[in-house]
């Protein structure tokens, strides 16, 4: 597969029917190893090992229902509380990141209203924050580390 823009993560592979699988750490279970998977399984690597987020608030690849029609979204992070701190928009390192892309995930987020959106093609990736006040997304250099606020 591609050499992606990420840090080298170790991935565990197996053959199954003349396919390759790749093990998924959150679905727990192999996958078949196709480009947007290979894309897909370094944004979790990258979530968990660099970003420090807990296996136990990412979801992948989940039915949304959107305008009376069913959706699946990639990945999705959690906040403590339950809402949606990040969702992720993967595609294949051939596809590139168009307006068209940044509109699939706005839609998700009318029905998710996440905090940040995430979009990469494993080469190219996007960050947002969105401001849900004027109604638009901030561009940010990076996606934010795990914390838990605490109140005082």
């Amino acid at each position: 597969m591609l050499k992606l823009n990420f840090s080298n993560y170790e991935f565990r592979f197996k053959s199954n029917e003349n396919k390759t699988l790749i093990f998924d750490i959150i679905r727990k279970k192999f996958v078949v190893l196709t480009s947007e998977e290979w894309v897909r399984q370094h944004i979790l690597q990258f979530l968990v090992s660099e970003k420090k987020y807990p296996l136990s608030h990412i979801n992948v690849e989940k039915q949304i229902k959107l305008l009376n029609t069913n959706k699946r979204y990639d990945i999705v992070v959690f906040n403590p509380n339950g809402s949606i701190h990040i969702i992720v928009e993967c595609k294949a390192p051939t596809i590139a990141i168009s307006q068209r892309v940044f509109d699939q995930i706005a839609r998700y987020n009318f029905v998710l209203h996440s905090d940040y959106l995430f979009v990469s093609n494993g080469l190219d990736h996007y960050y947002c924050k969105m401001d849900y006040e004027k109604e638009k997304y901030i561009f940010l250099k990076e996606i934010p580390v795990y914390s838990v606020k605490r109140e005082v």
